[in-house]
């Protein structure tokens, strides 16, 4: 059987309540005696049960993260970052990952209220926030990452989405082309209107006339990218260039113009968003605006724990710079 705490306080010969208080972190006690029980907790590897915790309405010193895809190595980073970041915390982490399933995302969100998780960071890029008003009403922590929802007061961290996209732009048309493409897994995300928008505003001021046949809507997949390019390539007159916001659309557009014969960079130049690990395996090495990944998760938890030790008492918007990372699949316009 488990050890409880009646064992821990017979063991060191205190009492119940001295174990609660070492617990806890609360009452006076001496150094001696907390260390003292500390030591017994560890030789009964004893472990403070959370549900009880959360019952008397203590910390779990957990907290929730939703993702859209954890096969994503973009979302698989950010995960890692907040874990790691929590870990420091003395936090553990909860990870779910919806698919992109709103019904699979609220199920989480309810498993994670039912887990009374001491705050949650959202990654998720749902348009619903009925549920995460509920969270609001319920005093649960919450920090989004990579989206805003404007209409909720809770703190965000994200990239210049915007900048991103006019860095490609800028890159692209000073390589000297004029058809450009941009491929979005979904157009009517803030992130990727606002990539969209800096890449046009780029094109704009370099007297490049944006082709709405040009840009084309998929999913989070890398066929989905695939599947898109092919339909831009069959044009009548194709571009020359694509910027994919994010890197998984990207190497789908590659796999399409490799499929037509395309040489890359020469017949085709690509831009990806992300920066993953995939960026520098794929042939030829994929330019990509960077996103300061690591530094995404660290400021999201940092903002988190902030909340839930109640240490500021207005909402921040951190918003990070992204970078341009030059590499073969982009080239001057022959």
């Amino acid at each position: 059987m488990k050890p409880t705490i009646y064992d821990v306080a017979q063991a060191a010969g205190v009492s119940i309540a001295t174990v609660s208080k070492v617990i806890n972190g609360t009452g006076r006690i001496s150094d001696k005696t907390r260390k003292h029980v500390t030591n017994i907790m560890e030789q009964l590897k004893y472990q403070p049960s959370m549900v009880a915790s959360a019952l008397t309405g203590k910390s779990t010193f957990t907290v929730g993260l939703t993702l859209p895809d954890l096969a994503n190595p973009f979302f698989a980073e950010i995960a890692r970052a907040v874990e790691d970041r929590g870990h420091e915390y003395g936090f553990n982490v909860f990870i779910c990952s919806t698919d992109n399933d709103p019904d699979r995302e609220i199920k989480y969100f309810s498993l994670l209220t039912q887990k009374r998780v001491d705050g949650v960071i959202v990654a998720t890029r749902t348009e619903k926030d009925l549920f995460l008003k509920k969270l609001i009403q319920q005093h649960v922590p919450i920090t989004l990452i990579t989206g805003e929802m404007p209409a909720l007061a809770v703190d965000t961290v994200m990239v210049d989405d915007f900048l991103g996209g006019y860095q490609a732009g800028s890159h692209l048309t000073g390589l000297g082309h004029r058809r450009i493409a941009i491929l979005a897994e979904d157009v009517n995300t803030m992130s990727n209107r606002e990539r969209i928008r800096g890449c046009k505003q780029a094109m704009a001021e370099a007297g490049v006339a944006s082709d709405e046949r040009l840009i084309a809507a998929g999913e989070f997949t890398v066929d989905s990218g695939k599947e898109a390019m092919r339909r831009l390539l069959e044009l009548g007159e194709p571009p020359t260039a694509v910027f994919a916001c994010n890197d998984l659309l990207a190497i789908g557009a590659i796999q399409a113009a490799r499929e037509r014969g395309l040489q890359l960079p020469r017949q085709l130049s690509v831009v990806g968003f992300d920066n993953t690990i995939l960026a520098t395996i794929i042939d030829p090495p994929l330019t990509t605006v960077a996103q300061p990944i690591q530094e995404i998760g660290r400021q999201a938890m940092d903002l988190l724990m902030q909340e839930i030790k109640g240490e500021k008492s207005m909402r921040q918007r951190v918003v990070l710079m992204p970078e341009l990372v030059v590499r073969g699949s982009t080239a001057a316009l022959t």
